[in-house]
């Protein structure tokens, strides 16, 4: 649905991405410190040759980046580093790019003595895998064959700019990565205030030429937490083919903003160790610890490839479950801090590789039990309605009249059809008495409109109704 929407739409997040750092909004001490560091180029190679952006998703890292290459004059040369995890790619892209000199988008050659610059971006850095031990499987897909090293290797040797744009500067720093701390100037991106994305969707409505209640912008701005990406996202969602888009639009953001807050909790344990900020993140969740391990649950074993680290995952959820199981045995609530730090700090501790899994599902058990409530209420409507027409209690027609009434609705189209209109029956209650193995008379009940003839109804004979007093709840349903 969303591809579709960019395709009529554009997508938003595009068409007002920052053309220059006077346009990205909020950080603005993160910004003069990048451009400083941009300027001190101008003079020759300086002491820091790259730049790590940290922050949490959203925050206009990304921008940020391509709006220094285009005020600086920069040709910038982007790598996705999920998608190139090993010394090979990244040499081939980033290490021949820092080192060689720049040509135009036309072919021309621009020495880097006359400003002429490349800026390699090297982006989502923090998601190199650790390399695996010797006991491992040399040939294992998790190993990253040296990544990490070949970034080091090139901003040694770089006589380019470098961005590292991460979401986790401590995954990216440890271990091998330690040095890159003494090698890279560190620039933090925080989440910028509510007032400050609210003036940006304010801004974009108002070019869009869309009439929006201010209220709503309000609230998407607050739902975002800092995550401007989201919020234009979010804005462009409900302003499809719309002119006026006033406060009851929002309700289609309900669900889909609480979806979307879980998805960030989950990639904040399953991508980083930083215990602050997944108790953070996690603290914004309006869910009950009982929900969350279910998410972990259902996910654990699609993150974590790695056997070990899915053992010590499964290990850490199954403490967590015991804590959960005491808090509602003895109803001391005080246990659920224990029971959250082990299912979510236990788990984003029992990891020893990154991994480049970036979807996560919602779980199968609450799937399940979703679709049996809704049978269990579609049942509960069919018999409220029953109850009307036979003047029998729901308790009644429950052990008695819903299984004959099920029969011949399902064997007897004219009977169908004629209890779905004195019914008023949904295409939900229909499905619910056809079953699987009798919908493809679905279509026919309901399209055809209520009949008025008589006709005589028979049951087929498969199943004879076999007790007089079922004949008289029978007739009394087709009393009109």
């Amino acid at each position: 649905m969303q591809d579709l929407l960019y395709f009529f739409m554009g997508d938003w997040t595009e068409d007002y991405r920052p053309r220059s750092l006077d346009e990205v909004v909020g950080n603005e001490k993160a910004l003069i410190e990048l451009s400083k560091w941009a300027s001190s180029w101008s003079v020759g190679i300086p002491k820091k040759r790259a730049v790590i952006l940290s922050g949490k998703p959203g925050t206009g890292k990304t921008s940020s980046a391509l709006a220094l290459a285009n005020d600086f004059g920069w040709i910038p040369i982007e790598l996705n580093t999920s998608d190139a995890r090993n010394a090979v790619k990244i040499k081939n892209v980033a290490t021949s790019g820092a080192i060689n000199e720049s040509f135009s988008d036309d072919g021309n050659f621009i020495s880097s003595k006359k400003g002429g610059r490349k800026l390699i971006i090297l982006d989502e850095a923090d998601n190199l895998y650790e390399n695996i031990s010797s006991s491992k499987k040399e040939t294992s897909d998790l190993s990253d064959k040296g990544g990490k090293k070949a970034i080091i290797e090139t901003i040694k040797e770089s006589s380019q700019p470098i961005i590292l744009i991460v979401n986790d500067y401590y995954s990216l720093t440890k271990g091998t990565g330690e040095i890159l701390k003494s090698l890279c100037k560190h620039i933090r991106f925080y989440e910028p205030y509510s007032s400050i994305v609210f003036n940006l969707l304010r801004k974009i409505s108002l070019k869009e030429g869309i009439n929006i209640d201010q209220n709503v912008l309000k609230t998407i701005a607050d739902r975002s937490k800092g995550d401007i990406r989201s919020a234009v996202n979010d804005l462009q969602s409900i302003c499809l083919d719309k002119a006026l888009v006033d406060i009851k639009s929002l309700n289609a953001l309900g669900y889909r903003d609480r979806e979307k807050d879980i998805f960030n909790a989950l990639r904040d344990v399953f991508k980083t160790k930083n215990i602050k900020a997944i108790r953070e993140s996690l603290s914004h969740l309006d869910l009950d610890p009982k929900l969350v391990i279910l998410w972990i649950c259902e996910n654990l074993p699609k993150e974590y490839i790695d056997t070990s680290d899915l053992a010590n995952g499964y290990e850490a959820l199954s403490k967590a479950d015991i804590f959960l199981g005491r808090t509602a045995r003895k109803q001391n609530y005080a246990l659920w801090s224990y029971a959250c730090d082990l299912m979510n700090g236990g788990v984003a501790t029992s990891k020893t590789h990154n991994y480049p899994n970036d979807s996560y599902n919602f779980p199968t058990w609450l799937r399940q039990r979703k679709e049996f409530r809704t049978k269990i209420e579609v049942k509960d409507m069919i018999l409220r309605k029953l109850s009307n027409i036979s003047h029998c209690s729901k308790s009644k027609n429950k052990n008695f009249m819903l299984s004959y009434f099920t029969h011949m609705f399902r064997n007897n189209s004219f009977f169908a059809i004629k209890m779905k209109n004195k019914l008023n029956l949904s295409e939900t209650e229909v499905k619910y008495l056809l079953s699987e193995s009798h919908m493809h008379k679905l279509k026919e009940i309901m399209r055809s409109p209520e009949i008025i003839y008589e006709k005589p109804i028979q049951v087929d004979s498969t199943e004879e109704v076999e007790e007089e007093k079922s004949e008289s709840m029978q007739q009394s349903l087709f009393d009109f």
